[in-house]
């Protein structure tokens, strides 16, 4: 795999969500363990409290030894090494556990000396319900006369339920894994997609302009033969073929161009460039091309000069102001401007056409957007000319917007333009 910027961003991000989510799993584990050692914590304090208030009940002093012993995950014997009754502990062992706020399903069970065995205490429920009770789970200790064995039956459960916000962070960050990982194969996938469409224009303009550059050949010899001059209808033809063929050959152009602005192959070669003298071509060539007068109102005098690439420069200021009057419904009358602000130049140019619908406002700058009209079928195009002018605009480090004038009677665009860029 070719390791572009693409491509390192794409691994950057997966590596960055699975180092997120390991983290979030051993903050997890570390919560777990916390808590298991805070409930471990709170059952020893309680049962030697027990344990202490059984030994003063009988006005014996405590001995320092280690009463209680964890034999299991959820199971307690407490060596209680005096006597004591069944009620007087199931009191002491809710008391207890009640003040340390350790809410939590536990049964007991009392050794009996008479019969040798492991006498069923009681099953305290938090809900009233004891499901859970397993008599049979008590086992006899044969060191031990005074004791109890304690048993706490969803104490495992419990303890992942505790953890219910940290279970809900990993699960969101394991949908955002599976998203990511979708939207870069979806991205993945259009980005081939765009090759091919690319690969696919590229080579069909290159197909055509072989055949079409023999076809103008062809034509502009045959248009200077004698018999074609002297015969005004073969004439005729020849004129609308080599028209045709030229206006094909501007659109194969104009579609090579775009293709290679989207490969971001464009190399620009900035120079100093006459603003007011590239104006003056456009209009010639414009009124030239749809036979036309057009006027163009410049409001500034002085003679400004940009930074650009002249050939780049020229075809977007084309492009804007060809489409201003193709668009126009009267004579096309165009204003252009170029105002200093703070900090850049705004080139301006506004006309008399009808403007753009709000809706087509945002598109009018994605490939092969057409805005619908209802003199279409009588205005050529492929949708490519503004996308072609956004592109030199950001390769140019310009900004551009369109917006139709306050009073509804054109269209105004706006191209931002360092200072940097613009010189008297």
């Amino acid at each position: 795999m070719k390791l572009n910027r693409l491509n390192v961003v794409i691994i950057i991000g997966f590596l960055a969500i699975i180092g997120t989510m390991i983290m979030q799993l051993f903050l997890l584990n570390q919560a777990y363990l916390f808590e298991k050692r805070e409930t471990e914590d709170k059952i020893h304090s309680s049962l030697l409290k027990v344990v202490s208030r059984i030994y003063a009940d009988n006005n014996n002093d405590i001995p320092h030894v280690d009463f209680i012993k964890k034999t299991s995950s959820n199971y307690y014997i407490v060596n209680v090494q005096n006597v004591f009754e069944n009620v007087i502990l199931e009191h002491y062992l809710k008391t207890e556990f009640t003040k340390v706020k350790l809410d939590l399903d536990f049964e007991y069970a009392i050794y009996d000396c008479g019969t040798n065995k492991m006498v069923y205490g009681n099953y305290i429920s938090t809900n009233g319900k004891s499901s859970n009770k397993c008599e049979d789970c008590f086992t006899k200790n044969e060191d031990l006369i005074y004791y109890f064995a304690l048993r706490f039956p969803g104490l495992s459960e419990n303890l992942f339920s505790s953890l219910y916000k940290y279970w809900a962070y990993s699960f969101v960050l394991f949908i955002v894994l599976i998203i990511y990982v979708y939207s870069v194969l979806l991205l993945l996938k259009q980005k081939q997609y765009t090759e091919l469409q690319n690969d696919f224009i590229n080579n069909m303009t290159h197909e055509f302009k072989t055949p079409l550059s023999s076809i103008l050949i062809a034509s502009n010899y045959a248009k200077s033969q004698q018999e074609i001059i002297e015969n005004p209808k073969l004439s005729k033809y020849v004129e609308i073929i080599i028209n045709q063929s030229a206006k094909l050959n501007e659109h194969i152009e104009n579609i090579l161009t775009v293709a290679k602005s989207s490969n971001n192959s464009i190399e620009l070669q900035k120079s100093k460039v006459d603003i007011i003298k590239n104006l003056d071509l456009i209009k010639e060539n414009v009124e030239l091309k749809h036979q036309k007068e057009v006027v163009f109102n410049l409001l500034f005098q002085n003679k400004y000069f940009i930074n650009a690439d002249e050939f780049h420069f020229y075809n977007l200021l084309f492009n804007l102001l060809e489409n201003a009057v193709k668009y126009s419904i009267n004579e096309p009358v165009i204003e252009i401007n170029l105002v200093e602000t703070e900090k850049n130049y705004n080139l301006t140019i506004s006309d008399n056409g009808s403007g753009i619908p709000e809706k087509d406002l945002p598109f009018v700058f994605d490939k092969f957007y057409r805005v619908a009209r209802q003199n279409n079928k009588d205005i050529e195009g492929f949708g490519i000319g503004l996308a072609y002018v956004k592109k030199i605009c950001e390769f140019h480090n310009w900004k551009i917007k369109l917006s139709n004038k306050t009073d509804n009677t054109g269209l105004l665009v706006a191209i931002e333009i360092p200072k940097k860029d613009i010189y008297e």
